[in-house]
């Protein structure tokens, strides 16, 4: 007589579930660290009459803002070989942006820059609604460039902070914060 055993298959229900549950347990787990180590967002609230270069401007205006922050440089090596501040016109015989009349300042607002007595430039729009009108104060290594998008704008008499602010102008700054330098700072 031939005795037969019946053997029954290891239950794969049961190691599915294991597996399946030490997954949830490690995914559980990285996701409360990452959560507790995480950096909050924090955008520093700035005054009424500072605008983020960032987030407040439009894009041609962003763009007259970066080619005036590299053309400062340029600015500075004019003035120490003339001893006095280049003109719009130079700028624009030289080729430097925003100073110079091309396709991109006019679809930018065709600005209408001029060198103010006080050692500032001031680009007054053609387009007010493409960009408005900026003015830099050249002081020092950063520039200090301020936006207005009034129509109709004539230059500033005075320059201060206190005048520009009064007639309408804000200051653009530029905030480097952990969204755009992508750096820890522990």
């Amino acid at each position: 007589m031939t005795t037969t055993q019946v053997v029954r298959p290891a239950g794969a229900g049961h190691e599915s579930l294991y597996v399946l549950l030490l997954c949830l347990i490690i995914l559980t787990v990285a996701g409360s660290v990452v959560a507790l180590h995480g950096e909050p967002q924090e955008i520093a609230a700035l005054p009424s009459h500072q605008l983020d270069a960032r987030r407040d401007l439009s894009a041609a205006e962003q763009g007259i803002y970066a080619d005036l922050r590299v053309t400062l440089d340029e600015i500075h090596l004019l003035q120490q070989e003339q001893s006095a501040l280049p003109t719009p016109e130079q700028l624009a015989d030289e080729g430097f942006a925003p100073f110079a009349q091309d396709a991109s300042s006019v679809s930018r607002g065709g600005h209408r820059w001029q060198l103010l007595p006080s050692a500032a430039y001031l680009g007054l729009s053609q387009a007010p609604a493409t960009s408005g009108s900026l003015l830099m104060r050249v002081q020092g290594n950063e520039p200090d460039i301020w936006l207005n998008r009034s129509a109709n704008l004539a230059a500033p008499s005075d320059l201060t902070d206190q005048a520009l602010i009064a007639a309408g102008w804000q200051q653009v700054v530029a905030q480097f914060d952990a969204g755009v330098t992508r750096q820890h700072r522990h």
